[in-house]
């Protein structure tokens, strides 16, 4: 059995090669799509655990094929981006990719980030209806809204609260600053609202071995990641 079936949609035919030849080496099925629209059909036949998706496409742009694909699958998206697109990559992860990498980009770095995406995709999978969500030694009983971490109660304000509940239920995924604000405490809010929280809760959530990191995306937003998933 394959560690996973990946989508690679990227019209670079030579990255395409070495992609394949490094994703393959490692026990991955990967297919590749030249184009938009071919990404789109392979998605349709044949649901992945990743897709891989450039943002410069030769039929479609790279926003769009992500908004279709996110309205067709709940498999992880990675885009890739050109150097200094910074815009891009944040309307992308809006549009509901789960995170990034910029070109050029070295291949282990890339499949940690696919392993993380994978990990994160079938955890989540395995406890959608459960009460109680668990991410290294953080619980949280989302019934009770009651947090403990390695088996101590944790103590948050409401919105300290309602922001750990959204990085939890999007664990491994960058989201933007836009859409943690938009979510968290609705439209027009000031960044330095989100810092103050996020300040907060790292303080909260200290830095001990079993807790979860909360990762800063440079320009972009914040991502929640399990112990032991260090990405760059």
């Amino acid at each position: 059995m394959a560690e996973a079936d990946v989508v690679l949609i990227d019209d670079d035919a030579s990255l395409a090669s070495v992609l394949a030849v490094g994703f393959e080496s490692r026990g991955y099925d990967l297919r590749i799509a030249a184009t938009g629209g071919e990404g789109l059909r392979e998605i349709e036949r044949r649901e992945p655990d990743v897709v891989i998706l450039d943002l410069g496409l030769p039929d479609i742009d790279g926003i769009d094929v992500c908004r279709h694909l996110r309205q067709r699958t709940t498999s992880p998206i990675i885009v890739l981006s050109a150097d200094g697109a910074e815009d891009r990559k944040v309307r992308a992860l809006d549009e509901g990719a789960d995170d990034y990498l910029t070109k050029p980009f070295s291949m282990p770095e890339l499949l940690a980030r696919v392993r993380v995406a994978v990990r994160h995709r079938r955890a989540l999978a395995a406890v959608a209806h459960d009460e109680v969500l668990s991410v290294g030694d953080l619980a949280v009983d989302t019934a009770a809204h009651e947090v403990a971490l390695a088996g101590r109660p944790v103590e948050l304000t409401p919105k300290e609260y309602a922001l750990l509940m959204l990085l939890v239920r999007n664990v491994g995924k960058v989201l933007t600053h836009r859409a943690i604000l938009d979510q968290v405490w609705g439209p027009d809010q000031p960044l330095d609202t989100l810092r103050t929280h996020v300040s907060h809760l790292r303080r909260k959530l200290g830095g001990g071995a079993g807790a979860p990191q909360l990762v800063t995306a440079p320009g972009v937003g914040y991502r929640l990641l399990a112990p032991g998933d260090v990405v760059s």
